[in-house]
């Protein structure tokens, strides 16, 4: 986040809903797309009400993408987790009486949990949690410690045949006490079945962004 004022947030961020905000979820994009990606404006606008703010953001490398009309390659972790530490402190700052949520698809859900192990903050959701890089599924290569550190609840809400974690493969492990996991049935990373489930994407997003409200409502 550069150090702007408040009253360049607008175009900073994307704000759905929060009319009358009870709770903030601040969300976070996946590596290869920002927040006007088409899957990121229907989780913000499916999971928003006039109770829950939905803010959607960019990480500092995709910012620069934008301004140059170029793509970048993510920045590493630890600069993914200040740019978001910076976002969580300007929020809070702008709505000290709410409680916070992280959140973020793929790569953005992965930096929300590392930030989940603030005591700060309300709780963390991980949509398309990315376990381990797709085909790479070496006990090295898993990303178990943002989610061991977890200091409040984490909800990831998987597809289940997601190419970096799915069902059958988290079906051998066992999650750390602040984890719950939630699968979309047949879904991919981008929560899209295939047409011969019975499903569709719009579906899945839909339960998604009610399992995201039941939560916030259950944290009240």
């Amino acid at each position: 986040m550069p150090n702007n004022p408040e009253s360049a947030w607008p175009s900073l961020l994307r704000r759905d809903g929060g009319e009358r905000a009870q709770a903030v979820v601040l969300l976070a994009h996946g590596a290869g797309a920002g927040m006007d990606h088409d899957v990121m404006a229907q989780l913000a606008v499916a999971i928003a009400t006039p109770e829950v703010l939905v803010l959607r953001f960019e990480f500092d490398y995709m910012v620069t993408a934008r301004a140059n009309d170029k793509r970048r390659p993510p920045d590493r972790l630890p600069k993914l987790t200040d740019c978001y530490q910076r976002w969580i402190a300007a929020v809070q700052q702008r709505y000290p009486e709410l409680p916070l949520y992280v959140a973020g698809k793929s790569m953005g859900g992965r930096v929300a949990c590392v930030c989940a192990s603030s005591t700060a903050l309300a709780g963390a959701f991980a949509l398309g949690y990315p376990f381990h890089p797709v085909g790479k599924t070496e006990p090295e290569k898993w990303r178990w410690q943002p989610l061991q550190q977890a200091q409040v609840p984490v909800l990831i809400i998987q597809g289940s045949r997601d190419a970096f974690g799915s069902a059958a493969e988290l079906a051998e492990h066992s999650m750390p006490a602040a984890v719950d996991v939630r699968y979309l049935a047949d879904g991919d990373h981008s929560f899209k079945p295939r047409k011969s489930s019975g499903f569709s994407q719009q579906q899945h997003i839909e339960t998604a962004a009610e399992w995201i409200r039941a939560a916030i409502l259950k944290g009240r």
